[in-house]
């Protein structure tokens, strides 16, 4: 196992938490120990950039068998897998709207706000009217 988080950067817990949800299946020694292929390492690969991609290990666990590796990038392999990730793009996309609205709404109520109050809170918290700003 610490081969396998050596050339993945992958923690054992997470290795482990693969397994269970059924995205990696490394073979079992006759003393219970994992060993590790190539392919596994591959299909590490795979899970954790569909997980930056913003998919849950469920989502990954159906579309992983319709992935390839072409030139560094995951290539579909199933004609359902497209429509699949084109639902997932637009959920995440209605998400982000979502969350520009909410923006929105919160940076109304700051603009409101009386300099007197910001004055206090800058001075109350100088680090965090900083990150305000930088939003």
């Amino acid at each position: 196992m610490k081969e396998m988080v050596r050339r993945t950067g992958v923690h054992e817990r997470l290795l482990r938490y693969y397994e269970k949800q059924g995205l990696l299946s490394p073979q079992r020694l006759p003393s219970g120990y994992r060993e590790y292929s190539e392919a596994d390492v591959d299909i590490v690969r795979r899970v954790r950039c569909l997980l930056t991609a913003g998919l849950s290990t469920s989502a990954i666990a159906q579309i992983l068998p319709c992935l390839r590796d072409e030139d560094d990038r995951l290539v579909p392999t199933c004609p359902d897998l497209v429509g699949q990730l084109l639902a997932q793009r637009d959920r995440m996309t209605a998400e982000i709207e979502a969350l520009h609205t909410s923006r929105g709404l919160l940076d109304e109520v700051l603009d409101a706000t009386p300099d007197r109050l910001k004055q206090a809170a800058a001075a109350n918290a100088p680090e965090a009217a900083g990150a305000s700003r930088a939003a």
